[in-house]
């Protein structure tokens, strides 16, 4: 009986202050049995942990990163403009390349902004959690073409259970706008 809550109070010590890739890393077969599936469920990877976890697979600048149930879906970009689709796991971390291409059928334009971006993807989740409390689920590149804006499109789970698309400017790093997606609009992305 106190094996078991030494090892879950261990657990919890490494989820509080190591993070979830950190814990996923940690984590061994006993514990993993005397740990309580609630503990587990806290050790899901964020956006950013996510994020870090491609770049370090495959080098580069993020382009997007989704998540998908149990699978954040990272874009990559490398420096000499090959593009890369990663899967990452939401409960361990562990990436798998799904895709490479150098985009041969794109002018390139859109990689030159992403990757001349002052403010990257990882650094846009700051300032839109600080607007809006809650989950990264999304960050996306997005060129708005009607009136030929470039911005990070963050997609924010509210603690309030509302989904918040935060516009992040990728010069600055600065919030420019924030739009609610009503119910109807969950829904059809699930």
């Amino acid at each position: 009986m106190k094996r078991t809550a030494y090892l879950a109070t261990a657990a919890s010590v490494v989820l509080m202050f190591g993070g979830p890739v950190a814990a996923a890393a940690a984590a061994t077969a006993e514990t993993a049995r005397t740990v309580p599936a609630a503990a587990t469920a806290r050790a899901d990877v964020t956006a950013g942990a996510a994020m870090a976890a491609a770049l370090e697979a495959y080098p580069g600048v993020v382009q997007s990163v989704d998540r998908d149930g149990s699978v954040w879906h990272v874009d990559v970009i490398s420096k000499d403009g090959k593009h890369a689709e990663l899967e990452v796991d939401a409960a361990t971390g562990s990436v798998t390349k799904e895709n490479q291409d150098d985009n041969d059928d794109d002018d390139g334009s859109e990689n030159a902004a992403v990757l001349a971006a002052k403010v990257k993807a990882e650094q846009a989740v700051k300032p839109a959690l600080a607007a809006h409390s809650g989950q990264v689920w999304s960050v996306n590149w997005d060129d708005d073409d009607d009136n030929g804006k470039t911005y990070w499109n963050v997609e924010v789970k509210t603690t309030g259970g509302k989904t918040q698309n935060v516009h992040v400017d990728p010069a600055t790093g600065k919030v420019t706008a924030s739009t609610t997606e009503s119910d109807t609009d969950d829904n059809d992305n699930n």
